[in-house]
């Protein structure tokens, strides 16, 4: 009888849709076995409002996967995203007293020591990413383990989600039966799935793109520069056309997704393309050319928000490996295209990797949260078994 295979699932409870992936864990490789997708609820402008609707989405997901997967789940690693996700950066020290060489353990110990800052009310931790280390003064060391010093420095990145919005999402997947893993801010989950080590130590910033908020998160080789909500999402997109045509809000998603284009001269602008009006009226035609102006204007606002954050941590001519856009907001047209012009560096779209039998339907950057949540897990999986918590930084790195 064959063995039950180690499962690793990730969920990306998004406030447009709910999905959900399950791998199996084969002698270090990763096979999909099965995928759920619903329409979320329960959400409002990224904020959970309705914690037992969510408790159904995430119910009804998980069992889509689960049946073609043909396995029952019991744990999951969980997405995090919205408006309340923010970053900081904050310092460790650790006085030895006496110069000695630095050991793994005198690094975890510093790392740990930066966790110990005075947050807001309603802030908690969700990540702690250390960047490098101080040693008497002299900083950049990446890894300095051997090296002799009496005080020792970590300097991370700290990343922390409201409390609440945080505990409510848990709770929902609890009443759903399953148990939380781990949370994972969802660019970085993303980046999991879209991009490699390589990728990271040339420079790299994964921009997720949902319905309701958008994640940024900046590597420069190993270290998390940066790691954000920002204030456009697709939504805003969405709205903009409704405003700008003078049509309902599913009308203006509709014709987003099938005319838009998030640059002009993409597209053809002589074009013309039917708008429908309110009920009782005959719908009317208007300029493409109307339609991707109004996109226009806002993906370039996107862009210059993320150039700003990318000039307060001197990234903005650093990014090798250039832009990589995750989530079902990258599905535009032009996007790339538009990052590109706006922040002179290359840009691409995440596609899910690293899992064999993955569907090709699902290779898409709207699906790179949930297969990056899955390899996450299965991460945390392999991690547990050999030691629950590595010492020092290889045990805290992105690997």
């Amino acid at each position: 009888m064959p063995e039950k295979p180690q499962l690793a699932v990730g969920l990306d409870a998004g406030s447009a849709f709910t999905r959900c992936v399950i791998l199996a864990m084969e002698e270090g490789r990763l096979r999909y076995l099965g995928h759920g997708e619903v329409p979320s609820a329960g959400w409002h402008k990224s904020r959970l409002t309705d914690q037992q609707a969510l408790t159904r989405s995430v119910q009804d997901s998980v069992r889509q996967a689960e049946a073609e997967a043909r396995v029952v789940v019991d744990a999951m690693v969980v997405g995090i995203g919205g408006v309340t996700i923010d970053g900081h950066n904050s310092r460790g020290i650790y006085e030895f007293g006496r110069p000695r060489p630095i050991s793994l353990e005198d690094m975890a110990y510093a790392v740990e020591r930066s966790e110990q800052v005075r947050l807001e009310d309603d802030r908690a931790i969700l990540h702690l990413f250390p960047q490098d280390f101080t040693l008497d003064g002299r900083s950049g060391k990446r890894y300095p383990r051997g090296s002799v010093c009496s005080r020792l420095e970590a300097n991370v990145h700290l990343v922390t989600v409201s409390e609440q919005e945080h505990d409510s999402i848990c709770a929902a997947v609890h009443q759903a039966s399953y148990a939380v893993e781990e949370t994972v801010f969802e660019p970085v989950a993303a980046a999991y799935a879209g991009i490699s080590k390589d990728d990271r130590v040339r420079g790299v910033a994964v921009v997720d793109i949902g319905m309701h908020s958008t994640g940024l998160v900046v590597y420069d080789g190993e270290a998390v520069l940066l790691a954000r909500s920002l204030p456009i999402s697709a939504d805003h997109l969405t709205r903009d056309v409704a405003v700008g045509l003078t049509v309902q809000y599913a009308d203006a998603e509709r014709l987003k997704v099938e005319y838009g284009c998030a640059m002009l001269g993409l597209t053809s602008d002589h074009s013309f393309i039917e708008v429908p009006s309110l009920e009782g009226r005959p719908a009317r035609e208007a300029p493409r050319k109307q339609l991707n102006e109004i996109l226009e204007a806002r993906a370039e606002e996107l862009f210059i928000h993320v150039g700003s954050e990318l000039v307060t941590i001197g990234m903005e001519q650093k990014l090798l490996e250039g832009i990589i856009l995750s989530g079902g907001g990258a599905l535009l047209n032009g996007m790339c295209d538009m990052a590109e012009r706006v922040l002179n560096c290359p840009a691409r779209i995440a596609l899910p990797a690293g899992m064999e039998s993955f569907p090709e339907e699902l290779c898409t950057p709207a699906w790179a949260a949930a297969a990056g949540l899955a390899r996450y897990s299965a991460r945390w999986k392999m991690k547990r078994e050999g030691k629950r918590r590595a010492p020092g930084l290889v045990g805290l790195l992105f690997r």
